[in-house]
């Protein structure tokens, strides 16, 4: 096995076929290295609309969303022993992504973070926001934006 950098890997998982290629990603770097793997998946609270003069108040998440975070959480951790991880955790908890994601990594430091891309067009990622690119720019350790292949046109007869 390779000695390096990423000895203790964390991937930030929502479900989504983008995370898939993240989980992929983290897997194999693991592997590679000897390495721990930790998933962690954030049941995002639910958007509250306020006036203007009154706090914001975040909502709690359902329970049927935090149950589904965990089978997330779960079927990725078997996924990554099943490919031969051997230390490999799952954490899942809720709150805002970006805050709780960063908050793990300064409670649990690793030296790379990794992360699927949602692959937002300029527009949609300036009125949204970027999970990856707050990431990028805020988390304590590297991080990897793993983008999934584009699928190629099937070629004409």
């Amino acid at each position: 096995m390779a000695e390096g950098l990423f000895r203790r890997v964390t991937v930030a998982t929502d479900g989504s076929p983008n995370a898939g290629a993240a989980l992929d990603a983290a897997i194999d770097l693991a592997r590679h290295y000897d390495g721990s793997l930790t998933v962690l998946a954030i049941a995002p609270l639910p958007p509250v609309y306020v006036s203007t003069t009154e706090p914001y108040v975040p909502a709690a998440v359902p329970q049927s969303e935090i149950g589904h975070y965990r089978e997330i959480v779960e079927a990725a951790v078997h996924r990554a022993e099943e490919a031969g991880v051997s230390n490999v955790t799952g954490l899942c908890d809720e709150g805002v992504v970006v805050d709780e994601i960063l908050a793990h990594l300064e409670r649990h430091p690793a030296d790379l973070l990794v992360v699927g891309s949602r692959g937002l067009s300029t527009a949609r990622r300036i009125l949204l926001g970027s999970v990856s690119t707050a990431l990028i720019n805020r988390a304590p350790c590297p991080v990897l934006v793993v983008r999934t292949p584009a699928t190629k046109p099937a070629p004409s007869p």
